[in-house]
């Protein structure tokens, strides 16, 4: 996929703003450079750059790393401009590559290479997680950086300043806590590093060939899995704002900047700032639209099921972004592969069936986080939405009602969830 997002990678936009692809230009040759998800660059010198298709180029970064032809439906090139300046290429995971498919890779390098990216996703908090799956996944961190967990090892001393590589920010708390526990000295570990230290502690060492430590794909591996666990993991993120509900006396409130992650599977919206889910949806659940008003910011319309003091309603979220468009025609497409079924396609080099439960485990689908509080579940009480009926005359907002959508654009008949519900007469409107 060739594409447009506002948020990927590690470093920050004022860091990226000064980046290109293209490094030098001349008569007939041109230098571009394309970023992996770690932030490394890959050169490639190009004949005719104009005349060069997005599939030759991916060949030459898939030559270039040595990656096996699996890695052309695994990855795919990314135009990323986060201040909609001069966009650079990023080489990453394919949003329309399916899980079930990633857990049967075998080849070390295209795991490492989607291990870096989930890793990225995970420590910059554009996964959110909760604390218990932080731990567990800055573990399997610790074991690929710093080896299988021995009390002392002297690389877990010379990184008591990094716990930020394996936690993400707001989960760390800066002094020798973690580093000094792995030492048997020194002050107690904080809550988070306690965590950590127990969970690296726990990650099991045994090899796919029987052997007493365990490759580093192993690793690669679990990690990914733990990853399928979050509902947005693999999705396209993109930059928007939301209303926020009304509060005080004089009703003020605002707007708060969110994610917008959209993948084969739904779209959810994710505080930027509180770091967790505002609004998960299946592709079932929802309806939705895009505007562009006449010198007004452009709006991609959520219409939902919801309800108000026990009484159903139709739920309208408004979400700002120039990418509105864009996210529009993402969810349109995820929702026609969706609906087609994919055959089973040839063992390949770098894929087959899993060897062994503990190092390729098999692709099932895992249940949804189910914690009180999880960070994962939907916060629609911090949302304003416009909530409405229909009476069989016109819409009109009401103190709120649902009955059938407000869109067109939905998943094919049949397949929906939405329940009509005639509005009462009691119905109180506004």
């Amino acid at each position: 996929m060739d594409g447009t997002e506002g948020s990927t990678g590690q470093p920050g936009p004022a860091e990226r703003s000064h980046r290109s692809s293209v490094s030098s230009v001349g008569a007939r040759a041109a230098d571009v450079l394309v970023y992996l998800a770690d932030d490394t660059v890959v050169p490639l010198a190009v004949e005719n750059l104009p005349s060069l298709s997005a599939h030759e180029l991916h060949r030459a970064v898939r030559e270039v790393l040595q990656l096996p032809d699996i890695a052309l439906d695994v990855f795919a090139l990314w135009l990323v401009s986060p201040l909609l300046d001069e966009p650079f290429l990023q080489f990453r995971r394919n949003v329309f590559f399916p899980k079930r498919r990633e857990l049967q890779i075998r080849d070390e390098e295209v795991l490492r290479l989607l291990y870096e990216e989930a890793k990225g996703n995970v420590l910059a908090a554009r996964y959110p997680c909760d604390v218990e799956d932080c731990e567990a996944l800055g573990a399997l961190v610790c074991r690929v950086q710093l080896g299988p967990y021995q009390p002392g090892q002297p690389a877990a001393c010379a990184l008591r300043e990094k716990l930020d590589s394996f936690l993400p920010a707001h989960l760390c708390k800066r002094g020798q806590g973690l580093f000094a526990a792995l030492r048997g000295r020194g002050t107690r570990a904080g809550p988070g590093e306690q965590g950590l230290l127990n969970a690296y502690r726990q990650v099991q060492e045994v090899g796919s060939d029987g052997g007493c430590e365990a490759a580093l794909g192993t690793h690669y591996r679990a990690y990914l899995f733990k990853c399928h666990e979050l509902p947005f993991y693999g999705c396209a993120f993109f930059h928007g704002e939301v209303d926020k509900p009304a509060q005080g006396f004089l009703h003020r409130g605002g707007r708060k900047p969110v994610s917008v992650a959209i993948s084969l599977e739904g779209v959810h919206v994710i505080d930027s700032r509180e770091k967790h889910v505002l609004l998960g949806l299946r592709f079932q659940e929802l309806s939705w639209d895009h505007t562009s008003p006449e010198e007004e910011e452009p709006i991609l319309w959520l219409e939902f099921d919801g309800d108000s003091e026990g009484t159903p309603v139709n739920k309208l979220l408004k979400i700002y972004s120039k990418q509105a468009e864009l996210m529009s025609s993402l969810i349109e497409y995820c929702i026609e592969l969706s609906q087609v079924a994919e055959p089973a396609g040839p063992q390949d080099s770098a894929t087959g069936p899993p060897s062994d439960p503990s190092s390729s485990p098999a692709p099932v689908q895992r249940p949804k986080l189910r914690r009180q509080g999880s960070v994962v579940s939907s916060r629609i009480q911090h949302l304003s939405t416009i909530d409405y009926v229909e009476d069989g005359k016109g819409i009109r907002r009401v103190k709120p009602k649902r009955t059938t959508s407000f869109f067109s654009r939905q998943l094919s008949l049949g397949q929906g969830s939405y329940t009509v519900v005639q509005p009462s007469d009691s119905l109180e409107q506004g």
